[in-house]
């Protein structure tokens, strides 16, 4: 999927919220109640630019390709609470403020691998690696190859925010209810990544490295009055200054890029 395609959801997905903010609502929720959810995202992400920074070397990596990584289902894996946080997942709190808005508190644990063995251009330099890979590049094309670089947010893309949700209730028949939901969110980003690069030691540890900020339209189908199924497209940025690379400190990286996220989640409403 190309950066175009996701800066134009981003954009409408925010749109929405401020069109959907204004029109009739009918209430479905009354102020003080709580939610909670857990449920599974599928993730695609724009090419980026990922720049590599350290005592010997300084280079730029461009329009580099990545996607998630799905964990194969298993009822052990994605239902056990000792591994259920393996998988994709989205977790999420909140709070209703008001009669069909809400404010919560979520963490979106998605998964970013880069696609090895894709050519890429690269810029910049290396030296003293003691590998095939020192010199100056000015827009070389190079193959990303295990032995050069291994890079992802695998175990932790860990987007950790906040949102301002409006629900709008369209249909009710007997014990079931349907909504739409907009909202807009931002927060920090929490990766784990696991980087291997050159020669240095592969580092694979939580770093607070940046933030993000996103929009979201969604589809609540409320069951019994407090069971609820709920579907979401998510839009957003992610700023990434300050990634850790190697167990050296001087070792970073930084990378910006857009993404989508699709949501399926199961939540329990608590009336108050």
């Amino acid at each position: 999927m190309n950066i175009s395609s996701i800066r134009l959801l981003f954009l409408c997905l925010s749109l929405t919220f401020f069109t959907n903010s204004s029109a009739q609502n009918t209430v479905n929720y009354n102020k003080g109640d709580i939610y909670s959810y857990w449920g599974w995202n599928w993730s695609w992400y724009s090419k980026s630019d990922i720049h590599f920074k350290g005592d010997n070397y300084d280079f730029t990596i461009h329009n580099v390709s990545a996607q998630d990584r799905q964990t194969a289902f298993t009822l052990d894996k994605y239902l056990n609470p000792s591994s259920m946080t393996i998988p994709q997942y989205n977790f999420r709190v909140g709070y209703f403020i008001k009669e069909n808005i809400d404010i919560s508190f979520g963490i979106d644990h998605m998964k970013y691998v880069m696609q090895q063995d894709q050519l890429s251009r690269i810029s910049g330099f290396i030296e003293n690696s003691g590998t095939v890979y020192d010199g100056v590049y000015d827009n070389t094309l190079l193959p990303i190859s295990d032995g050069f670089l291994q890079f992802e947010h695998s175990d932790g893309l860990n987007y950790i925010n906040f949102e301002i949700r409006k629900h709008n209730m369209f249909l009710e028949q007997n014990n079931i209810k349907f909504s739409s939901i907009t909202g807009l969110g931002l927060g920090f980003m929490l990766p784990k990544t696991n980087a291997k690069l050159l020669t240095n030691d592969r580092n694979d540890n939580f770093y607070l490295s940046g933030y993000g900020v996103h929009a979201l339209t969604g589809l609540n189908v409320s069951l019994f009055k407090n069971f609820f199924i709920q579907t979401e497209f998510k839009g957003g940025f992610t700023s990434l200054p300050s990634i850790r690379t190697t167990t050296n400190k001087s070792d970073t990286a930084s990378q910006n890029f857009f993404y989508i996220q699709y949501n399926l989640v199961f939540g329990y409403l608590w009336n108050f």
